[in-house]
């Protein structure tokens, strides 16, 4: 029987019995290659061998700036086993952003997966007074930088010379304890500035282990990666529960691939946002829309057929009688071939990051994938609550992990409906941050969630509301507002900016033109206008303005950018509802008031 493990080093060679042919693949030169877990362990060992031999020591911060890729998880279990705390930073962020990161961890050395990482690196290399190396994937290494450079295949190299000291390296994960920091992820601030939540080796493998009980989950699966392994969900759900039940991990090429790559790989199981499964749903939507009279007529009955069924579905129980009948026929007709063209062997499929559409949920259900819904946090490692099978509720995020922890409620409400969560998942707070800790974790341990919600009599969780203004993208993106709408706001053309996109697939964003600037401009454009509101409709004004969104649009990072804008004509005002006594914008009034006009922007083009 499998010693209790306590720490990712003992997760990793424990795994390693497996002894897959394919632990893990991802495509090279257009074809999966796979890496079986003999050679999985002999790389993360030679690359630990490596670091070890040039100087890295236990606490030293190593930076992962790289797509989802084998060598990501090479290297996060090589610096897991060394004792080096790995901060993880998106692909997705621009220059200054990872600089920020790469600055406030203190980060010795950062591994990137190419020029286009490398760059971002090189550009702000001064400002970086901690960071020794830089180790280079993919690519060329650019010559006379003044920088050390290491090649990815030569620290390999370096290892593989050492090759009869491999057993070291079981020792030194042996050395890890479970208190043992493990990595920095780092989460957006309301303020601007990521905060860098501490999550050791504990958090992480407490919360695999009860994930797993909590779906009961066992051997034999394959997993497709697309989400960011920098995303924590990710980062627990899709590598380090994998890996611990022996499951193959392929990695998609990127999300826009994942429909083709379904098809190749043919999945067990998937780890989600919302977003991916929306994408499908509106692939398979579109395709039906442009099908013959008949195929429609045949879709939308079985869609009846199986909406009928769905709460016997949730509950695990088979469809009986003449609704079981009726379903049947509809999976023959149809939801037998949607499930083929997701790779016809997905048998679950999980959802994190941000609500799931109730919609969504059911037509999967319906489809023969059962998704099970979660919440958690970065700060919470991340799952918190999850529906079990058997138990689903749409519109609920399921049960607690645990009851209790230690002799006290795992989650309670608080008196102002916060959500509270303590135990072994909890961060032991923020990175050189100790007031953002002590405001996060109270006196009594208990993590204070940012969110609103209330536990059923069946002890299952339901979120309300968001007490934090992060904006979460259905694609499971914080997007913090003020520093954007401030940057809006400092353009001589914009008086006031709200930022929408809270559950939505995009940012978008609601201005007050400056009208004393536009008015001027408008003048100087002989634009003819008999009201404010006749102005914002000419479309020289409209582009104007959006030139201006533009202009900050280019110091943000793709998943921040702002799409598309609504112009009002009238100034938000404390008198009109809009604004606090302190003048602060009240978003939950702004979304109502302005509705309609939201909608609009969400709402897909007709024809």
């Amino acid at each position: 029987m499998a010693q209790p493990i306590e720490t990712i080093a003992q997760l990793f060679y424990q795994a390693a019995q497996f002894n897959l042919p394919d632990a893990l693949a991802a495509r090279k030169n257009g074809v999966y290659k796979p890496i079986s877990h003999v050679e999985f362990v002999a790389q993360v060992e030679r690359l630990a061998l490596a670091l070890n031999a040039r100087g890295l020591k236990t606490g030293d911060r190593f930076a992962l700036m790289s797509e989802n890729r084998p060598e990501w998880a090479i290297a996060d279990f090589a610096c897991a086993i060394l004792g080096l705390p790995d901060v993880t930073i998106y692909c997705t962020l621009n220059a200054p952003q990872s600089a920020y990161i790469l600055k406030d961890s203190q980060s010795l050395w950062v591994l990137c997966s190419d020029r286009v990482q490398l760059d971002k690196v090189l550009a702000h290399w001064e400002q970086l007074p901690g960071l020794e190396a830089a180790v280079l994937i993919d690519g060329e290494l650019p010559e006379d930088t003044g920088r050390t450079l290491i090649h990815w295949s030569t620290l390999l190299e370096e290892g593989q010379a050492m090759e009869a000291r491999r057993p070291e390296v079981h020792g030194w994960g042996d050395q890890r304890k479970a208190s043992d920091l493990l990595t920095l992820i780092y989460t957006s601030g309301t303020t601007g500035d990521p905060k860098g939540a501490m999550l050791t080796h504990g958090n992480l493998v407490s919360n695999v282990i009860s994930a797993i009980e909590a779906v009961r989950m066992e051997e034999g699966h394959r997993c497709l990666s697309f989400l960011p392994l920098t995303h924590i969900f990710e980062r627990m759900a899709g590598h380090f529960l994998m890996v611990h039940i022996g499951a193959s991990i392929y990695y998609a090429e990127s999300v826009n691939t994942v429909a083709a790559d379904m098809m190749e790989v043919k999945p067990t199981v998937i780890a989600s946002v919302p977003r991916i499964y929306e994408k499908i749903f509106s692939r398979i939507y579109d395709s039906v829309a442009s099908a013959s009279l008949v195929k429609r007529l045949i879709f939308h009955w079985s869609m009846v057929a199986g909406r009928r069924v769905a709460p016997q579905l949730y509950l695990g129980h088979a469809p009986s009688g003449w609704n079981g009948f009726c379903y049947a026929i509809a999976r023959k007709l149809v939801f037998d071939k949607i499930a083929q063209r997701l790779g016809g062997r997905l048998q679950l499929a999980v959802s994190g990051g941000a609500p799931l559409g109730g919609k969504i949920m059911e037509f999967f259900w319906i489809v023969g994938l059962p998704i099970l819904e979660g919440y958690g946090l970065t700060e919470t490692s991340p799952v918190i609550t999850i529906n079990r099978l058997g138990e689903v509720v749409p519109g609920c995020v399921g049960r607690p992990l645990y009851k209790d922890w230690d002799g006290r409620p795992f989650v309670k409400i608080a008196e102002d409906g916060e959500i509270l969560c303590q135990g072994p998942n909890i961060m032991i707070g923020y990175w050189n941050n100790e007031t953002a800790t002590r405001e996060a974790i109270d006196a009594d341990g208990y993590f204070h969630t940012g969110d609103i919600g209330h536990l059923d009599d069946q002890g299952r969780l339901y979120i309300t509301d968001r007490k934090k203004e992060l904006l979460i993208t259905s694609s499971g993106k914080k997007v913090a507002p003020q520093p954007i709408e401030n940057l809006l706001k400092e353009d001589k053309y914009i008086s006031q900016a709200v930022l929408i996109g809270d559950q939505r697939n995009f940012i978008s964003v609601i201005i007050v033109p400056n009208f004393d600037g536009l008015v001027r401009w408008a003048g100087y454009k002989k634009i003819h206008y008999t009201s404010h509101a006749e102005l914002l409709k000419n479309p020289l004004v409209i582009d104007k303005v959006g030139s201006r969104v533009a202009r900050v649009n280019e110091h943000l990072s793709n998943y921040e950018r702002i799409k598309k804008m609504v112009l009002l004509d009238q100034e938000m005002t404390l008198e009109g509802g809009q604004l606090t006594p302190s003048l602060k914008v009240k978003r939950r009034v702004v979304s109502q008031l302005y509705a309609a006009q939201i909608e609009e922007m969400y709402s897909e083009p007709k024809g």
